[in-house]
């Protein structure tokens, strides 16, 4: 049986990550096992409490297992998505936000192009999905901010995405030393991930999906820092 590895970082969400970890263990993933692999990035609030909670209520089935990996001090998203993937063993590796800003409901249209067409990596875009389009205005400042860096992306790199910073990314596990590659420990590691595989030549898959966005007060972390530094880090890839 093939497995998909679901890397999930967390940063101070002991409000959510329960119900996350619940609706990845409940998600369609056309037949594959998932690999769970839970990332706590230095909390500082009762997140690991509540991770350690849950996971010792589980009771583990033949279709999915799940790990835990706590870190002692807060590097960034980025350095506990790098910790996942050096974890990972499945055949696919899949990226989870914490948040719950994007649904499991996605995960069979997420995974057909793997199954289905031989993707090698594929993106999940909110700027694809319409019934998204009336969220936009609710966090505008980072809907312009993804448009901006997603363009200055395509050009720098001749893509055509349309949503770069989405939350959702999968890859093929023959792609997991790029993934390891990149020294950006916070949000830019994302974009350093996108610039190395568009300068391997891979061909990226996009697939619309659902989004409810967070708003500051909420929760949401990326702050204006990051996009200044998502720019950079895309601009340094592109000559290096």
């Amino acid at each position: 049986m093939r497995t998909l590895s679901i890397i999930i970082p967390v940063y101070n969400e002991e409000k959510l990550i329960t119900q996350t970890i619940t609706k990845v263990i409940s998600a369609d993933t056309l037949g594959l096992k998932k690999e769970i692999i839970v990332v706590d990035d230095g909390s500082t609030d009762k997140t690991v409490e509540s991770i350690k909670k849950k996971v010792a209520s589980i009771k583990i089935k033949q279709n999915y297992v799940i790990y835990t990996i706590f870190k002692k001090n807060n590097e960034g998203k980025g350095a506990a998505l790098k910790t996942g993937f050096k974890r990972a063993k499945g055949d696919i590796l899949m990226v989870q936000d914490a948040d719950e800003e994007y649904s499991t409901k996605d995960y069979p249209s997420l995974l057909t192009p793997f199954i289905k067409e031989n993707a090698q990596i594929v993106y999940g875009s909110r700027n694809k999905k319409r019934e998204n389009f009336h969220n936009r205005y609710s966090y505008f400042i980072f809907y312009l901010g993804g448009l901006l860096l997603t363009y200055f992306i395509n050009l720098l790199y001749g893509l055509k995405l349309t949503d770069q910073p989405t939350g959702y990314k999968l890859f093929l596990k023959s792609l997991k030393g790029v993934l390891l590659k990149p020294k950006e420990k916070r949000f830019a590691y994302e974009v350093a991930i996108t610039a190395l595989l568009a300068k391997k030549g891979v061909s990226f898959v996009e697939i619309p999906i659902h989004y409810k966005p967070r708003t500051l007060e909420e929760g949401k972390k990326i702050k204006a820092a990051d996009f200044i530094k998502s720019m950079y880090v895309a601009l340094k890839h592109r000559f290096s």
